[in-house]
């Protein structure tokens, strides 16, 4: 029965946890660049676009198609960013519990 409480405790700890790492990511911007920084791209932390910021050279007609792909890398790299941020502060969270390794949250 003790066993019972003890991890219905964890459970609830764990909701508090998982809530106050929530409004973290909420908060946490990250921004990805390509092009040696010509290109940046900022995501918050639940993946949602904040913004985007493009050199101004870049805006050439001949040079669309280049300016194209650096914002897609420029986002790939910002979504990793983000990724890995949320990836640790799960970490954190769920510490000493039993989850099987490479299950993604949230869920």
């Amino acid at each position: 029965m003790k066993d019972i409480m003890g991890m219905m405790k964890a459970a609830g700890e764990m909701k508090g946890k998982m809530e106050a790492m929530q409004a973290e990511l909420a908060d946490l911007v990250v921004e990805g660049r390509s092009g040696g920084g010509m290109v940046v791209v900022s995501l918050s932390g639940k993946g949602d676009m904040k913004g985007v910021k493009i050199d101004p050279s870049l805006f050439k007609e001949d040079d669309v198609e280049v300016l194209e792909d650096l914002i897609v890398a420029a986002h790939a790299d910002a979504k990793t960013k983000s990724e890995a941020e949320m990836q640790r502060k799960m970490a954190e969270v769920t510490a000493g519990l039993p989850i099987p390794p490479g299950m993604k949250f949230p869920f």
